[in-house]
């Protein structure tokens, strides 16, 4: 019970940082995975192979699509029951929704095996590139199971107060990544295979510990006999939905950005949208990492019907996204060329298209965490379709609009300008759905 006096604390900076630091620390490691993939893999073997891993995105975005909604929906069922003081029914419900986990995780990998090869085969790529895209996922792919149940012990570790040990996870399985990358590829020469391996084994850290953790009764939340509760995972998807879309989305969108750059530059083009891609993930990280951190104080003070609370907790945290949002955006401008180099030399015909690409890109960091924060938050409160409509608008309906026509007009220029448009029209959006319910909600 320990861990619910967080709960209890007043609402201020200060409180709201412990639960939130630790996230953003987590949220940026964990997108430093796919991030040191592309170092070694751009350095070691070379920009045919940094092209292949985004090509496999869309995969690897539907696996992250399925464990994003049965984390961040299940996280907000579950403490949203435990803020209603219904503790043993939730602590069943949890642990039926990591059993679905696993199934859902084996169910995916097997799948994966089956339209890999198809999937690859329909994009007209180069023998070379599509030998190195079969490869890395056919390894990574194995991890599948491991990899949803990161996602979701990583929030349910935030959640029962164990922010911090959710954060060394995520570290240790940063840093585990890192070293086998560089064994797996350089030493054992196993190719950009060996970098899918290390991946996957960097997210069963966290997978493993929390399989540790949960298993102890002293615990907020841990492991107990499961009911097969489905309206359990039916509310978990409802609310987790949203997330989903964007996961599943950003695959999609990948997929569009890969096939408008086939045509106007070649694979080059898809190489220097890897690199571009990278610079915005590690941003977003930040907003991501500080809206799950925050999400679990959401959803306790809305099932506590804390309506002072809530509404303080929602006006901090805009305020922090604003200063992150011009931290990250000077960031950018100033280290364009530096972060561009690490990927690509500057003879290499990627590099100034990444350097363009980047600092037409960065405008959209002005915009991307206002969304990501309001998106979350309806999560939070259980509101899943609204968040839905803000989740899908911004990932695929504006994204859509964007890279039909603004390319048309600006050729290249219009494909890294697509996205900082359709940033600015998800955040008007998300406005005036903020402005909506905010006397439903009393913040």
């Amino acid at each position: 019970m320990e861990n619910q006096n967080v709960y209890q604390k007043p609402v201020t900076l200060k409180n709201i940082l412990k639960f939130a630091v630790p996230t953003i620390a987590m949220s940026v490691f964990m997108s430093f995975y796919t991030m040191v993939d592309g170092l070694f893999v751009s350095n070691l073997i070379g920009t045919d192979a940094l092209s292949a891993i985004n090509l496999t995105a869309p995969i690897i975005q539907l696996v992250t699509a399925v464990s994003t909604m049965l984390a961040t929906g299940g996280s907000a069922y579950i403490m949203r029951k435990m803020g209603e003081q219904r503790e043993e029914e939730a602590r069943a419900d949890f642990t039926f929704l990591i059993l679905v986990n696993v199934v859902v995780g084996a169910v995916m990998c097997a799948l994966g095996y089956l339209v890999m090869g198809r999937f690859f085969g329909a994009m007209g790529l180069t023998a070379e590139v599509s030998g190195y895209c079969r490869e890395y996922i056919s390894r990574y792919l194995l991890f599948t199971a491991p990899v949803l149940l990161m996602n979701n012990f990583t929030l349910y570790m935030i959640a029962s107060g164990k922010a911090t040990l959710s954060l060394l996870c995520s570290v240790s399985g940063g840093v585990l990544n890192m070293v086998l990358d560089y064994v797996l590829i350089a030493v054992a020469g196993l190719g950009i295979g060996g970098a899918g391996i290390a991946t996957g084994l960097g997210y069963s850290v966290t997978a493993l510990v929390g399989l540790a953790v949960f298993s102890r009764k002293k615990n907020l939340l841990h492991f107990k006999k499961p009911s097969l509760h489905f309206g359990a995972l039916k509310n978990a998807a409802a609310n987790g939905c949203s997330e989903m879309a964007t996961a599943l989305v950003t695959g999609i969108v990948t997929m569009m950005f890969n096939w408008t750059m086939l045509r106007y530059v070649g694979e080059d083009g898809v190489a220097a949208v890897t690199i571009i891609t990278y610079v915005l993930m590690f941003a977003s990280s930040l907003y991501a990492g500080y809206s799950y951190g925050v999400a679990p104080m959401l959803s306790y003070y809305y099932g506590e019907r804390n309506q002072k609370k809530l509404k303080k907790l929602i006006v901090l945290s805009l305020r922090v996204i604003a200063l992150i949002s011009l931290g990250t955006v000077a960031g950018s401008l100033l280290l364009t060329k530096p972060l561009v180099s690490v990927f690509a030399r500057p003879d290499n015909p990627v590099y100034e298209l990444a350097v363009t690409g980047n600092r037409i890109c960065t405008l959209a960091l002005l915009f991307i965490g206002f969304n990501i924060f309001a998106s979350g938050m309806f999560t939070a409160l259980s509101n899943g379709v609204v968040s839905a409509i803000l989740a899908f608008s911004r990932s695929f309906v504006f994204m859509l609009l964007t890279m039909l026509t603004l390319p048309l007009f600006l050729q290249v220029n219009g494909i890294w300008l697509a996205t900082p448009v359709a940033e600015l029209m998800a955040l008007l959006l998300s406005a005036g759905i903020f402005l909506k319910y905010r006397k439903r909600y009393g913040y």
